[in-house]
């Protein structure tokens, strides 16, 4: 019988990633609402990590294997680990981020131990009528959402956008088993050999980090126009963000896009700038704190969203605003 969700704890460096604290916090839901155990699992990490921090975020037991092999993500040993674990324990659930790891890894997996994968899932419930694992994800290029099911087959398997999910709230008082397993790799399984790992020393701003953005769509009007918003973003301690559009037209970077097919972000604060409000734009941002839209056309969707709505001119507004804040901040500093 299958039985407990399963989270697969991603780390760099022997650094969790983000992602994972996430999956945790939404594991904690998903494992109460069945009455089961929550259980993470961690390969690769250095000897000697304390693993007592997954407790304190939600888990009820860490999975470990600490071997040499598993130090740098290598597609082949983290599959044999997994399909191992799996087979022995029989989860429920099982959860992934939706990184480069993690869809890479995921299909990989979910193909040996003959189940379904839902990917990039922005939504995870359990039903109320059958206890199925129901996955909600993009289809049609974010035109619509599909909700899915995995009838027959276990552990239910997905993978999870990162920022789609709260952090968990930490409890220190917590108590959870630790257990540290083994597994024997022969050459095999090693059939790629890293040479040598260059980190990148390119810096780039991370938009699901940003406590406050300023974005901007279509009728932001082109590229240069942009500048405006950045400036007001700096003046703020903010970063600037983009819908798909700005993308589409070349006047914003892959990595600045929030929507169903970019990022979601939850900021303290999101002011959307000549964004009309399209579903896809808004399953992107709205979970953010409080939400701000400036944008001419006083029919816009965006407006049954915001917190606080501006008809008009955002080259006429923005600017107004960047320099109010700019003299509100002088005033706290004199």
């Amino acid at each position: 019988m299958s039985k407990d969700v399963y989270i697969f704890v991603e780390q760099r460096d022997s650094k969790i990633q983000k992602v994972s604290l996430e999956l945790l916090g939404k594991g904690r839901e998903l494992a109460d609402k069945l009455g089961q155990r929550l259980v993470a699992v961690v390969l690769g990490m250095e000897p000697g990590t304390s693993y007592q921090k997954l407790i304190h975020d939600g888990a009820d037991e860490v999975v470990y294997v600490e071997d040499p092999v598993l130090a740098e993500y290598m597609t082949e040993p983290y599959a044999k680990v997994l399909t191992a674990i799996i087979r022995e324990r029989q989860p429920e659930i099982l959860l992934f981020g939706a990184t480069s790891v993690g869809r890479d890894l995921a299909p990989r997996v979910s193909a040996r131990v003959h189940t379904g994968l839902t990917a990039d899932c922005t939504s995870l419930v359990i039903d109320e009528e059958s206890n199925h694992l129901l996955m909600t994800r993009p289809a049609f290029g974010g035109n619509i959402m599909a909700t899915i099911a995995c009838e027959n087959h276990r552990p239910q398997m997905a993978t999870v956008r990162p920022g789609v999910m709260g952090l968990p709230v930490k409890d220190e008082t917590r108590i959870g088993v630790l257990t540290p397993m083994a597994m024997n790799f022969d050459k095999a399984d090693q059939n790629v050999e890293i040479l040598s790992v260059v980190r990148s020393v390119e810096k780039t701003v991370d938009i699901m980090e940003a406590g406050i953005l300023v974005s901007g769509g279509r009728g932001v009007g082109g590229p240069e126009k942009f500048d405006t918003l950045r400036e007001l973003a700096s003046a703020l301690g903010g970063e600037v963000a983009s819908s798909r559009a700005a993308v589409d037209a070349g006047w914003m970077e892959r990595e600045c896009q929030v929507g169903q097919t970019g990022k979601t972000v939850r900021p303290g604060c999101y002011i959307a700038c000549g964004i009309s409000g399209a579903i896809q734009h808004v399953a992107g941002m709205e979970s953010s704190d409080y939400i701000i839209a400036i944008n001419k056309n006083e029919s816009a969707p965006i407006f049954d969203t915001c917190d606080l709505g501006i008809v008009g001119d955002l080259h006429v507004i923005i600017p107004k605003l960047t320099q109010a804040v700019k003299k509100m901040k002088e005033s706290q500093e004199s």
